[in-house]
């Protein structure tokens, strides 16, 4: 295929962070639309470029769309509590008009199967007006609408893993039975890759599913039969979106909005019920099993490229967190001296979070994330990636990685439910005898609830801080120690 100029965005979320390696692959001029240009800088492929900008912010999107052949739409805002459909169709409307002012040839949209005449959920409804608007830009637009994607880090099937493995007995509300028609990422990705070049006279809508049509329950009952779990699967009459949200987050990653968000569009049927797919594109898509077992075999790999929790929308963020002013900042500021190399101490930052915990007071990180359920927010159920080092970006339990410099600086932003904006950063500087390590916890607040709460948490966050830095100090000198040994 000749080289084109594309611009992507949603390239930090789960499809897009693997579409991005492919169409670079493919010798594409690849540029990103990112709002925290950062968190792209140290994953971005040969031949692609990021630009700092918004799909709400007219100006940005001019500077990102000249001179651009064929725009990707991946966005969408299912993570954020409320609004998240007015702020869905702003998007669209913004990127549609700098698109044709552009004079881009084509736009090409993922959206969400469902029958657009029923009463869908509100996320459906959103995603396929989403693509309704694009349609109406002028540009000639190919809507994918697809169903469950089937992938190792894709949040369907982390739900389906985590539910499958954790619970031996496990009650089945009615969502669980509708029918679904999901599609292994390999062929979503194929599909994406091959609309750069399907015939479009005129903005199309093209329905896309993998072989089979199947339910969440029969997902569990073909990912237990692949683990050789033995699994109990009792049928119950009612349980409310609201309950199975709460219920999804005390076992599996997902977090109660996303999961309320999940399970209302769960309840709609979202089956293929055309055949222009298989008339436009040369894609044949796998089934069910097959998707599932590629992505258990892959799925160190696959994982280690992107997941659901990727995307700055997943913890319903609108825009990328800048540093408070310095006159608001509330700060917490420590500093130990660590015999051993600025390596071996970046290294014991890393060890922060996920499965290992935190380095101090465990058990009250793990209560703090519990209430940060409870609040709707994401709680430490996202972890942390474990076959790659860190970089910028990632979710690490309830923070996100905002900036990762090594050997030289990590810095951390929160994304649990707070009344204002925190930040942990550790910045590291070599000495002649090793190197000190500085950790400050920096707190913007919000009003006076938000300086309430900072200073009812003084006692405890002194506890809290001056253990963890120490035992940091403590980790980085093992390491070193092991390195020389």
């Amino acid at each position: 295929m000749p080289e084109r100029t594309i611009l992507l965005t949603g390239a930090t979320g789960y499809v897009g962070g693997r579409l991005l390696t492919q169409l670079a692959a493919r010798g594409h001029a690849v540029r990103c639309l990112a709002r925290n240009a950062a968190y792209l800088a140290q994953r971005l492929p040969a031949g692609a470029t990021v630009m700092q900008g918004d799909v709400t912010d007219p100006a940005s999107l001019a500077r990102a769309l000249a001179g651009v052949d064929t725009a990707y739409y991946l966005v969408h805002a299912m993570g954020e509590a409320s609004g998240f459909e007015a702020r869905e169709r702003a998007g669209a409307i913004c990127f549609a008009d700098a698109a044709l002012a552009a004079g881009v040839r084509r736009i090409i949209y993922l959206g969400a199967l469902g029958d657009e005449h029923a009463d869908l959920s509100p996320h459906l409804r959103s995603r396929q007006e989403v693509g309704r608007l694009l349609r109406q830009s002028g540009v000639p637009t190919i809507e994918l609408r697809a169903s469950i994607v089937i992938g190792s880090g894709s949040l369907s099937f982390e739900m389906v893993r985590a539910l499958t493995e954790h619970l031996p007995v496990m009650v089945m509300p009615r969502w669980v039975s509708v029918l679904a028609q999901p599609i292994g990422i390999q062929d979503l990705l194929a599909y994406l890759v091959e609309a750069l070049d399907v015939p479009l006279p005129e903005s199309l809508v093209v329905e896309i599913g993998g072989r089979d049509r199947v339910s969440y329950q029969g997902m569990m009952a073909e990912y237990a039969r692949q683990r050789g779990l033995r699994r109990l699967m009792i049928p119950v009459p009612v349980l409310t979106p609201r309950l199975s949200s709460l219920w999804l987050g005390l076992v599996t990653p997902l977090y109660a909005r996303v999961g309320r968000k999940l399970i209302e569009s769960i309840r709609h049927p979202t089956v293929v019920q055309s055949d222009l797919a298989a008339r436009l594109f040369s894609v044949r898509p796998i089934g069910t099993a097959e998707a599932m077992r590629t992505a258990l075999d892959h799925e160190d790999r696959a994982y280690a490229e992107t997941s659901w929790s990727d995307a700055v929308s997943a913890a319903g963020l609108t825009a990328p967190l800048a540093p408070p002013a310095l006159s608001d900042r509330l700060l917490d500021v420590r500093e130990v001296h660590v015999h051993a190399d600025a390596d071996a101490c970046f290294a014991a930052l890393t060890t922060l979070g996920g499965e290992e915990g935190w380095p101090a007071f465990d058990l009250l990180w793990r209560i703090r994330g519990a209430i940060d359920l409870v609040a709707g927010g994401v709680g430490l159920r996202r972890g942390r990636p474990t076959n790659r080092p860190l970089r910028a970006g990632d979710a690490l339990d309830f923070w996100r990685v905002e900036t990762c410099d090594r050997p030289t600086r990590l810095r951390l932003s929160a994304e649990m439910r707070l009344p204002g904006r925190a930040w942990f950063d550790y910045q590291i500087r070599r000495t002649a005898e090793g190197c000190t390590l500085r950790q400050c916890a920096e707190f913007d607040p919000s009003g006076l609830a938000g300086r309430l709460y900072w200073y009812a948490l003084v006692p405890l966050h002194a506890m809290i801080f001056s253990r963890t830095i120490t035992v940091l100090a403590g980790r980085a000198e093992q390491i070193a120690s092991g390195k020389a040994a």
